[in-house]
């Protein structure tokens, strides 16, 4: 499989909120298909059909330990998405970088005009108030 078709699978596996929770889980160690039912109100088929999206997306693997079936983090593919999200990420940084500088130009623009116009104003203030003596 193309690394770009791996990398497809891996979002698809993540876009579910269920496995998303299961991978948080197992983040804190391994884990049986009870246990990782445990927190959900959907059956243990259910888990399993998630459990199997992430075994084949490659973030989780799966070992018999006498009549358990547990399941196992795997971080690869999750340094992997994140590599490819890392790029677009410096894309979005610099693009902010980049905005918060024009914000700036505009402020201190704003602020110049504000302080050459102040003095014009008052001027007009007074004159008013001249007049309406």
């Amino acid at each position: 499989m193309k690394a770009e078709d791996q990398l497809s699978v891996i979002f698809a596996a993540l876009a579910d909120p269920t496995r998303r929770a299961i991978l948080a889980r197992l983040a804190d160690g391994d884990a049986t298909v009870t246990e990782l039912a445990e927190p959900f109100s959907i059956s243990l088929p259910a888990i399993s059909r998630h459990l199997k999206v992430l075994e084949h997306a490659g973030l989780i693997s799966r070992s018999r330990n006498g009549q358990w079936l547990s399941s196992t983090l795997e971080a690869a593919p999750l340094k992997e998405a994140t590599d490819w999200m890392e790029r677009y990420r410096q894309f979005w940084d610099a693009s902010f970088d980049r905005l918060d500088a024009h914000l700036r130009r505009v402020q201190a623009q704003g602020s110049a005009a504000q302080r050459e116009t102040t003095p014009v104003t008052q001027q007009l203030k007074g004159q008013r108030s001249d007049t309406s003596d």
